[in-house]
């Protein structure tokens, strides 16, 4: 299968490049004169709910991981500035897409419940009987006759 029309997240996932729709807007903050009349910022809006790179359970994954970037609609929004050049913040935008999306569809390891060893246990509750030992000579000494 060829990768020419398709963003390559991971093995599982590739996302068709028409369902990526990008709009350049002008940069914000302090600038000089290009500042003001250069579109170099890029947004990003990728429609989750609609995409057909994805599985049911993984678009539940995706929504549940980037709630906070994802509207109402579905649509997951993502904006790059940091470079001078449209170019070079549309690369940017969109290779931080292929981060967030590889991040959030990866599944953790089960943690698999372990016991400490029994000598671990004696040791601890050896030290804290001689740390208790300790505390209790520091108590007040009787007065001697």
């Amino acid at each position: 299968m060829s990768t020419e029309g398709l963003l390559v997240v991971d093995d599982c996932v590739a996302i068709p490049r028409a369902e990526l729709h990008y709009r350049a807007t002008r940069s914000g903050g302090p600038g000089g004169q290009h500042v003001n009349t250069a579109s170099t910022r890029v947004e990003l809006e990728w429609d989750v709910g609609a995409s057909v790179a994805l599985t049911e359970e993984q678009r539940a994954r995706l929504r549940e991981k980037l709630a906070n970037r994802i509207d109402q609609n579905g649509v997951l929004h993502l904006a790059a500035s940091t470079h001078r050049s449209q170019y070079q913040n549309k690369e940017e935008v969109t290779n931080r897409l292929r981060i967030l999306v590889a991040e959030a569809l990866r599944v953790p390891k089960k943690r698999k419940k372990t016991r400490p060893p029994a000598a671990a246990r004696e040791a601890r509750l050896r030290a804290k009987r001689r740390r208790a030992d300790t505390k209790k000579l520091r108590g007040r000494v009787a007065p001697e006759d």
